[in-house]
């Protein structure tokens, strides 16, 4: 088991001191899988400019694509919270789900079976070796937040996700909230 309260479902949110990491800067991140072997996230705020129809061929969607991560770009991923028309879906935690079916996928977007504030694309994810996820908790690059509402996580339009993180933590962190990203160029 991990030294840390971390577990699949839980949400990263970068510390304000995390700077001048293009990925990780500001980034909210699900936590998908925790174990053993290690974890994997994907960046819930961090829209790419091209859409879903325009990397598939066969969609016809132009639903948003979120940078995942640095890990495996070359791949789609999705979660969402539609598990009865998406077989094959992994739970990672009170009715949000990871995977399944694309094909499956494919023809329950077709036959508007699935919302678009249902889902949630990535090109790519964020990926920990063993413990390293924990380490990085440890020297504080991340806050661990928890039960953070399902539909927060799958919705499109989150530009303030992180904003709105730091500023539900209070305290300390709410100084943090409305400072540039590049505090160098204020």
């Amino acid at each position: 088991m991990s030294d840390t309260l971390i577990q699949k479902g839980h949400v990263l949110v970068a510390e304000p001191a995390l700077t001048g990491d293009v990925s990780f800067s500001r980034a909210v991140i699900l936590i998908a899988e925790h174990n053993l072997k290690g974890s994997v996230g994907f960046i819930l705020n961090k829209p790419l400019s091209y859409t879903l129809d325009e990397l598939i061929e066969d969609i016809h969607f132009p639903y948003p694509v979120f940078n995942g991560g640095p890990v495996e770009q070359d791949n789609i991923y999705f979660i969402h919270i539609a598990p009865k028309v998406i077989p094959g879906s992994i739970e990672i935690s009170d009715g949000i789900y990871w995977g399944g079916d694309f094909s499956a996928l494919l023809k329950a977007l077709e036959q508007n079976l699935i919302a678009e504030n249902q889902i949630k694309f990535f090109l790519g994810y964020t990926g920990w070796s063993q413990k390293q996820l924990d380490g990085e908790i440890k020297t504080n690059s991340w806050i661990t937040v928890k039960n953070l509402d399902i539909s927060t996580l799958v919705k499109q339009e989150n530009h303030s996700l992180w904003k709105d993180s730091i500023k539900a933590l209070g305290g300390k962190y709410l100084i943090w909230s409305n400072t540039p990203e590049n505090p160098s160029l204020n």
